[in-house]
């Protein structure tokens, strides 16, 4: 049973407005193969919401309609949707770029053995969760034996080209820190990755992304539980860097939850903050709706994205 969270109100945290809309991000569901500390979807083996076919037939028709470039898919595990295979297919298919936010440990779970091959061959970008080069903290976070299968599924996607020089099959790795503290330096870090990995499981890759925890959903309840919820909120605030604001994520993407629903980002949509305005706008609106110049909805958890050198589902903003 988790703690409960305090209300995240809104804040003294800027306004902000949409740039020209680059990415649909879908979750596709929250059932997944793991049940991590960190996770702010709150996902796990025992969770039921997944995206109904109608809705899923939209997300073609939308990027078709927008013009847009790029669909990035997220649970949960994503791979874990019985149509996430035909709309890989679909979206491929009209040359849009396309990520894969995959755990890694779902490339050995029953029905998923050929997984690797398939995102191989649609080129699928795979932005890949592994929290630590080292087994101890990894196993930690996400569960004893993660550690050993996402070394072995990182193994399989190099012998596949993936992470490679010229392959055109990128591999990019995540990190979020154990606790309630700001990520490292990226590139520093990315270096002590880079020299893990190669030296003790020959393991190569093209990025590392670092990414602040989220005080919502289970890390949320964590912290609570902990007493460190309002600590992590102050340090958030206290490094807001407003720089960072020209970049966050929120201001090129359009979050989709399990429904249809649209929300300024992922974060807003495990809080249920909808897209600022009159009614629920659903995924099909945008077939006829543009957002360009909307207001996006903000509040305390937004000073995780602009903290340090700032965080998204890109990676630090800061270069």
């Amino acid at each position: 049973m988790h703690a409960t969270l305090p209300l995240l109100q809104e804040s003294g945290f800027p306004a902000l407005r949409r740039s020209a809309l680059e990415t649909l991000q879908v979750n596709l569901g929250y059932r997944c193969n793991q049940s991590c500390v960190h996770c702010h979807v709150n996902a796990g083996p025992g969770r039921k919401e997944m995206m109904d076919n109608e809705t899923l037939a939209l997300i073609p028709k939308v990027l078709k309609s927008r013009e847009l470039g790029r669909l990035d898919l997220t649970g949960g595990a994503p791979e874990l949707h019985d149509g996430f295979r035909w709309l890989v297919q679909e979206v491929s298919a009209m040359g849009a770029e396309i990520i894969d936010r995959c755990n890694l440990s779902i490339l050995f779970e029953p029905g998923q053995e050929d997984l690797a091959e398939f995102l191989a061959r649609h080129r699928v970008e795979v932005v890949a969760s592994l929290p630590c080069y080292a087994q101890a903290n990894v196993d930690q976070q996400r569960g004893k034996g993660v550690f050993e299968k996402s070394i072995a599924a990182l193994q399989r996607l190099n012998a596949l080209g993936y992470g490679r020089a010229n392959s055109g099959l990128t591999l990019k790795l995540v990190y979020n820190p154990q606790g309630p503290s700001l990520p490292p330096d990226q590139q520093t870090l990315e270096a002590a990755y880079q020299r893990e990995l190669r030296d003790h499981y020959g393991i190569v890759f093209n990025q590392l992304l670092t990414l602040a925890n989220m005080p919502i959903q289970r890390f949320g309840s964590m912290l609570i539980s902990k007493g460190q919820f309002h600590d992590y909120m102050r340090l958030l605030r206290d490094n807001h860097v407003a720089a960072n604001l020209e970049q966050v994520m929120c201001r090129t993407l359009v979050s989709v939850d399990w429904k249809g629903y649209l929300y300024d980002c992922d974060f807003n949509q495990q809080l249920g903050l909808a897209l600022p305005g009159r009614g629920r706008p659903h995924l099909r609106d945008l077939l006829h709706t543009d957002i360009t110049g909307n207001p996006i909805g903000v509040a305390d958890h937004c000073y995780g994205c602009t903290a340090g050198q700032g965080s998204s589902c890109g990676g630090a903003l800061a270069g």
